[in-house]
């Protein structure tokens, strides 16, 4: 038999007709029932992402807003972004615009929700208690929630009783079965009480995980994801001040707002049992299930804290592109069974399946992610990765202006070494270096020094005196080849015994990127001014007077005291 439920066309609950109960019964009376609720397949897919406002967006709760997200996009649903804040002591507009805008960096825009509207709000719960005391009431009047008067101390008390009996520390039942009269005078003496849910001794429910399977939760035994009622006990959903519980907001604001699909982590298992009794005490049919498993630290215990960056806005200042972040967080837990690791936003939406979703815990490798950014850096169109890094050399000083022919010769030269955006600081800085006494000191460029680089050197010095280095260097890239072919003859040098010796006396460094475009580049950076003067740039002019003031007698002679200075110094 199937009851179509009033005010929710698009959903269906299907009730077993041998245990079919009626929806109201009195106060005392226990019901026995075995319900399976299940969504009109022909529904509109609607799912949503609920955070707390009480601190930063973490990568857990992103990757279950993405999962959301693409669900619901994949559907040609609607992605709803409702916000639980009756933590009142915790939650602050603060951290509930930081949620907003870490979401918005990451491009999960929600079509219904704060500062879009819709047709179900209000979306954050602050803003619909009215709404859950109307409920509370239909369920105080069908008997499926009572009145508990019990006091803080007693309730105490009842729980070292269960302790020193080795019992679960549930409530007891104390005011379950407590006669009208002393409810009325309870209330005659104005005594706080709270609205406890009477928990079903007897029956069955079922519950669909699409992840997990199909649970079958029995009041004495359960199958796939286990529950004990003994465990559970009669529980509050609403406190004696009159603010809701968590449990019975949720399941109010899913069905009222017609959710189709609750996405959300494994943590949240426990908690999907309460709200199961609660959709079926309404009357409301339960949506499908999701739920994700954690993301794990390398130690695989939970990701926190003290494993480092966990939130969206931290990744966002460290230098993380939204792209990467988003195309990482879906391969954690998930994959479209191939090898590829490269995903757009668009192929997530197109390709995602939550029967693809493992079961089990991902790990977060921040070296992968930081090697995806990179992935997805370079992949960005050459105009607009000159632009980014261009626009943060100028905020950080190290340039006088963000655009020109030298920035976009850098950036072409330094990309394949940046995986940040932040990492192009250190790129840039390396470049306009000169550490040369502390290399030519270092125990990897002795052998460089013993084959005669001061020769080399020597050699160097007099083109540069001649002007026909800045002259190769003037006519760029062919310029230099030419140059560096005729000086290789005239050295009778060639490959590594040519170009090591040339590497360290023109760039202070034994590595690095193509050394031709490098010397260029730092020889334009000497022309046009483009260099702040804080950024600590060596010009090459600078470098040939400190390589003519080389002591190379004493590099020869004395290397390892030399080596040690240099240890000293840095």
């Amino acid at each position: 038999m199937a009851a179509l439920v009033a005010g929710t066309p698009w959903m269906r609950i299907r009730v077993i007709p041998e245990f079919a109960p009626p929806f109201i019964f009195r106060r005392h009376f226990r019901r026995n029932f075995s319900v399976r609720a299940s969504i009109d397949s022909d529904a509109p897919v609607r799912v949503r992402f609920a955070p707390s406002p009480t601190g930063n967006l973490h990568v857990g709760g992103a990757r279950t807003a993405l999962f959301n997200y693409l669900f619901a996009r994949s559907k040609g649903g609607k992605f709803v972004l409702r916000i639980e804040d009756t933590d009142l002591e915790r939650s602050t507009r603060e951290s509930e615009e930081a949620v907003l805008r870490d979401l918005a960096w990451l491009g999960l825009d929600w079509d219904e929700g704060p500062g879009v509207g819709g047709d179900y709000g209000p979306y954050r719960q602050s803003e619909r208690n009215s709404m859950y005391k109307q409920y509370a009431e239909k369920l105080l009047e069908s008997g499926h929630v009572y009145r508990c008067f019990c006091s803080n101390e007693e309730l105490e008390k009842m729980k070292e009783i269960a302790e020193l009996k080795k019992l679960p520390p549930v409530y007891s039942g104390k005011w379950a079965t407590a006669a009208d009269g002393e409810v009325e005078e309870e209330l005659a003496k104005g005594t706080p009480y709270t609205y406890r849910f009477r928990v079903p001794k007897e029956g069955s429910l079922k519950i669909n995980d699409l992840i997990r399977g199909e649970a079958l939760i029995l009041f004495d035994s359960v199958m796939k994801v286990s529950w004990k009622l003994d465990t559970l006990g009669d529980f509050v959903i609403m406190r004696s001040n009159g603010q809701p519980v968590y449990n019975f907001c949720v399941t109010v604001d899913d069905a009222t707002m017609a959710i189709s699909h609750v996405i959300r982590a494994e943590e949240h298992l426990p908690n999907t049992l309460r709200q199961a009794l609660i959709y079926k005490a309404l009357g409301f049919p339960m949506p499908s299930f999701a739920h994700v498993s954690l993301i794990l630290a390398p130690d695989r215990s939970k990701l926190s804290k003290r494993h480092g960056a966990t939130s969206v806005g931290q990744y966002r200042d460290m230098g993380y592109l939204p792209q990467a972040m988003v195309n990482y967080l879906a391969l954690l837990g998930w994959g479209d069974g191939t090898e590829n690791e490269f995903f757009t936003i668009d192929q997530l939406v197109e390709k995602f399946s939550i029967g693809r979703v493992n079961k089990s815990g991902a790990v977060f490798d921040s070296t992968k992610l930081r090697w995806m950014n990179g992935q997805h850096l370079r992949a960005i169109p050459f105009e607009e990765l000159s632009q980014l890094i261009g626009e943060r050399w100028k905020s950080t000083g190290l340039l006088t202006e963000s655009e020109g022919p030298f920035v976009d010769d850098a950036v072409q030269l330094l990309k394949d070494g940046i995986d940040l955006v932040t990492d192009s600081d250190t790129a840039l800085s390396n470049l306009l270096s000169y550490p040369v006494h502390a290399t030519l000191t270092s125990p990897e460029c002795r052998p460089i020094v013993e084959d005669k680089l001061s020769e080399v050197s020597a050699h160097l010095l007099a083109a540069y005196d001649s002007g026909e280095l800045f002259g190769a260097l003037e006519e760029g890239p062919a310029g230099w080849q030419k140059w560096v072919k005729g000086f290789g003859k005239t050295l009778k040098r060639k490959g590594k015994s040519l170009f090591m010796p040339l590497r360290v006396l023109l760039t202070g460094k034994l590595h690095g990127p193509d050394m031709g475009s490098s010397v260029i580049l730092i020889y334009k950076a000497g022309n046009h001014g483009i260099v702040s003067p804080q950024a600590g740039f060596v010009t090459l002019k600078e470098r040939f007077e400190i390589l003519r003031q080389l002591d190379w007698e004493a590099l020869n002679q004395d290397h390892p005291a030399l080596e040690s200075a240099a240890t000293i110094s840095n």
